[in-house]
């Protein structure tokens, strides 16, 4: 994918990011799929409540540096997509970043779609690949009748190993050594055609 990286600051972006959480910044994933574009219009990253809003037409990856984690910890956060998109398309956590705004990016993310899927990928560089492929749980919750569903998504770092939870329920386990790291700038995920509401996102030791 095509990546292109901003700050998402008032001064450069308004009126579109006119209420973008200060310090906070994005990088875009744009497809290069002809056969799963991008949607028109801009990405929207706002404070919503307690929370974050982002009305993704394209990808992106959102964090703020001040926000990291290390040694032994659980990142938690809790993600309700507004209404299904046309196909599936994942959204969640991103953990043990670094070199987020350049060519040598690092992390990992644990992401769901609204067919009750979860899905674990890790990235360096230009490099993407599975950590747990594609795999259907009743764990995770699938839209309702109004087309929303809420998924509160945890990565559990322990000593030796990390758990994948979805609503309380571990869909998956790797062990430590097989990630890049874990320690570093943690985050949030939406790729395109999506629109979240995400709340509670934070560390607990």
């Amino acid at each position: 994918m095509k990546l292109q990286v901003a700050v998402l600051t008032v001064a450069a972006f308004a009126p579109v990011f006119a209420q973008t959480p200060q310090g906070w910044k994005m990088r875009v994933d744009k497809s290069t799929a002809a056969s799963d574009p991008d949607a028109a219009g801009d990405i929207k990253f706002v404070k919503e409540g307690a929370g974050f809003h982002a009305t993704n037409p394209q990808a992106a990856v959102y964090w703020n540096p001040a926000n990291t984690a290390s040694g032994t910890y659980t990142l938690k956060g809790t993600f309700t997509l507004m209404k299904p998109s046309g196909h599936n398309n994942y959204y969640g956590l991103v953990f043990g970043g670094s070199g987020l705004e350049g060519a040598d990016q690092s992390y990992v993310y644990f992401v769901v779609a609204q067919n009750g899927s979860w899905l674990i990928k890790k990235r360096e560089g230009a490099a993407v690949s599975n950590v747990g492929p594609k795999t259907p749980n009743d764990a995770v919750k699938k839209p309702d009748d109004s087309g929303k569903s809420t998924n509160v998504l945890e990565v559990r770092v322990g000593a030796d190993k990390v758990d994948f939870v979805v609503n309380g329920t571990v869909v998956h386990s790797e062990p430590k050594s097989a990630l890049p790291k874990t320690d570093g700038v943690y985050g949030i995920r939406v790729n395109h055609l999506l629109e979240v509401q995400i709340d509670g996102l934070g560390v607990t030791k």
